[in-house]
């Protein structure tokens, strides 16, 4: 059964695209047919990849699904991992969606489903329709979370989000990402929300490295450029832990 997990924050700048790029390159090298959709009109995850969209593919053949979006997913140097690349005009998708059905992109995810096991989404930042739509459509959101007052506030934040827009908050999933455990705070906050049952935090945490940073010169998973390094590690068990045994490989 195909699994659809978004990576999403409210805030930017936690290590999101790094977490969906490397989850993604995990599962297909675990031989799991794998598709990454970069819905970040920044683009991140398709820069890391060296994919461009074609010229005439934008927010509103997305809108529209089947085949038409078929035809613009790209491989990678990867095998078994395949993505559909950002493009700008994704910026405007809030308003191409704009109070018409919440179920549209769970339609169009759902479309991915007879020929990838994992579909990995690289959500834009901020809580907007197209948000709300993405809740609907994943199975799993997954929302990294630096060890800091302010993160674990806009945490809290989205979960209270889906609490009055009657959600589903089980589906969400966070993890502390970019820690730096020589930070007093860093390791404060990690006692603090681990400690609370009603937050979950996955086990693993993505440590603060050079090798996650320099992702963005060598355009790289950090599995692919460093593979003994504890970056590639910690995204290993990071992933082993989100798939968990019943999705061996």
């Amino acid at each position: 059964m195909t699994q659809t997990i978004a990576l999403y924050s409210i805030k930017g700048g936690v290590g999101k695209t790094a977490a969906a790029v490397n989850l993604a390159h995990a599962a297909a090298r675990d031989g799991h047919p794998t598709l990454l959709c970069d819905l970040d009109p920044q683009g991140a995850a398709s820069y890391y990849f060296r994919v461009r969209s074609a010229r005439k593919f934008g927010r509103k053949k997305l809108l529209k699904g089947g085949k038409g979006v078929d035809k613009h997913i790209k491989g990678t140097d990867y095998e078994g991992l395949d993505i559909l690349p950002a493009d700008f005009s994704y910026r405007k998708l809030d308003v191409a969606l704009g109070d018409g059905s919440r179920k549209t992109l769970k339609e169009i995810f759902r479309h991915f489903h007879d020929d990838y096991e994992w579909v990995f989404i690289d959500c834009p930042p901020n809580i907007t329709v197209l948000s709300e739509n993405i809740f609907r459509a994943a199975d799993r959101i997954v929302v990294p979370c630096i060890p800091t007052t302010l993160s674990a506030l806009t945490y809290t934040k989205l979960l209270d989000f889906f609490a009055e827009e009657g959600l589903n908050r089980d589906k969400i999933i966070p993890f502390f990402s970019m820690v730096e455990s020589r930070k007093r705070m860093h390791r404060e906050v990690i006692d603090a929300l681990s400690g609370n049952a009603g937050y979950r935090f996955l086990s693993t945490a993505i440590p603060y490295l050079a090798e996650v940073e320099r992702m963005g010169v060598t355009r790289m998973p950090v599995a692919a450029q460093h593979p003994s390094s504890r970056a590639a590690r910690a995204y290993r068990e990071l992933w082993l832990e989100l798939r968990g045994p019943h999705r061996s490989g």
